[in-house]
């Protein structure tokens, strides 16, 4: 692994990252594939049989018929360790929790909040479209599910929307279906900043401005996906990672910010006594969890986009999927911070599992320096902000186990775990409408909370593991080096 972080400066927009991708032999050209069902089972055909070792490609899909020539989509740009390591300017690694563990210093030392650059002019407005001239048709919007309510043009968005009471503009990612030519529908959860920022113009009796993007730097997806404070700037929190303030103009009609090098952005209102059925869509935890529902619409009055624009898309549904890594990385990194700060000691590694859909199946590695360590490990990881919205499971193991690892991890819960004396149980927790065990509000929901460490009177006793020592480990590799290249 390289040590040395590098600047995120090596890359100016989204397709002069397109171009590293490719240099790098870890780009796939799609020609001719239909957004109707076409593009999502062969995005999500190719990470299950490509992606399971976090080797899947990022693919882009061209002369996509129903689209005019040139528009195209892209997906899985984040869905490696290593590709997501270079989006971030972090040591390049193919090991999950080096990167986790890059983050977090990178957090802990001198991470500053970078506010974006205002400029004049863009590539995001090199077409416009006014009023009556708006037609969303035209972008190839996937079908991406079989049993979907209707084509999703924001999949992989950022959802801009002014607050009522300051001068704070919140970016967030939620699903938003394509109606029509000039009407989109939103679906956001409850309790989710954008929904409470939404609300206060609803109770005015306003709509609420808002831009989306469909097309920019995944830097500001990884940010717009993140559990950061109400009242932050996700702006701000990209360039900070970025190493330099994010590039953005203003809007026509409300001023708010847009990155200038966005592919495609849309701008209107949305309306909360104009709604519309919206859904059904397979979503993150691989299932169709949320029925049919009457949602606010947009009415989107400009649009904004560049010469052949592409739309960034993501496939919610079974695991693997193109989109969960980063999720994965910055929720591990959160947790870890939020335990340390709750002063658990012992922290070996975190991660939150993307066969999961990095929520449900969380595992913490910890070395045991005194008796219920494990336990308040599980409970504390259970808890914490960032872990409390739809979890599932929280796994404790001992530090010679990757939590990154499930064969690891499933080895280490089948051989040190005594299910009646290890699991213990948390109800009425914070949970989703999504939640597939869930049929009606309120959503609360139960987790388990597992102790799959040596038991602590007797770990040192506990049977031997039969593995080589990393000491032989070491000799092996320098010795048959030849036997572990590639």
């Amino acid at each position: 692994m390289d040590d040395k972080a590098r600047p995120n400066l090596g890359y100016n927009d989204l397709r002069d990252l397109i171009e590293r991708i490719d240099d790098m032999g870890q780009l796939l050209r799609i020609d001719g594939a239909d957004w109707n069902l076409e593009m999502g089972a062969l995005q999500q055909m190719l990470f299950h049989e490509l992606g399971r070792e976090q080797g899947a490609p990022a693919m882009l899909f061209e002369n996509i018929p129903g689209s005019p020539p040139g528009f195209r989509a892209l997906t899985g740009v984040l869905a490696t360790t290593r590709r997501l390591a270079m989006v971030m300017g972090l040591p390049e690694t193919d090991n999950a929790i080096h990167l986790v563990q890059s983050y977090r210093d990178r957090m802990r030392g001198d991470f500053k909040y970078t506010p974006p650059v205002e400029v004049d002019r863009g590539a995001v407005f090199e077409n416009i479209e006014r009023d009556d001239e708006v037609d969303l048709t035209k972008f190839p919007a996937p079908f991406l599910h079989e049993h979907d309510g209707g084509r999703y043009l924001g999949t992989d968005d950022l959802v801009i929307t002014p607050d009522l009471d300051s001068d704070w503009v919140n970016m967030a990612t939620y699903r938003v279906q394509l109606h029509d030519k000039n009407t989109l529908g939103i679906w956001m959860s409850p309790g989710k900043h954008g929904r409470l920022i939404r609300e206060k113009y609803f109770k005015q009796g306003k709509p609420c401005p808002v831009a989306i993007s469909f097309g920019h730097d995944p830097l500001l997806f990884s940010a717009a996906n993140q559990q950061v404070g109400y009242g932050t700037d996700e702006f701000a929190f990209a360039g900070g990672h970025r190493g330099r303030g994010v590039e953005v103009v203003k809007s026509e009609l409300h001023g708010l910010p847009i990155p200038a090098a966005s592919e495609i952005v849309v701008e209107g209102e949305i309306y909360g006594d104009q709604t519309r059925p919206e859904g059904p869509f397979g979503e993150f935890m691989g299932y169709y969890a949320s029925d049919v529902s009457d949602e606010p619409t947009i009415r989107v009055r400009r649009v904004y986009y560049r010469n052949d624009p592409i739309l960034i898309m993501a496939s919610p549904g079974r695991p693997p999927t193109s989109h969960a890594h980063p999720n994965a990385l910055v929720r591990s990194a959160m947790i870890w911070d939020q335990l340390e700060s709750a002063g658990l000691p012992g922290i070996s590694g975190i991660w939150c599992h993307t066969c999961s859909g990095n929520r449900l199946f969380n595992t913490i590695s910890i070395t045991q320096l005194y008796p219920g360590h494990a336990k308040q490990a599980a409970m504390l990881a259970t808890n914490v902000q960032a872990a409390a919205y739809a979890g599932r499971w929280t796994i404790v193991v001992d530090e010679d186990i990757d939590p990154s690892n499930l064969f690891d991890v499933i080895w280490a819960m089948s051989t040190r775990c005594d299910p009646p004396e290890d699991i213990d149980y948390i109800r009425r927790a914070w949970s989703t409408p999504l939640d597939t065990m869930l049929r009606k509000p309120p959503y609360h929901n139960n987790r388990a909370v597992v102790d799959a460490c040596r038991p602590y009177g007797w770990k040192d006793e506990f049977p031997k593991v039969a593995e080589a020592s990393p000491e032989l480990k070491a000799k092996m590799r320098e010795k048959w080096a030849h036997l572990f290249e590639g």
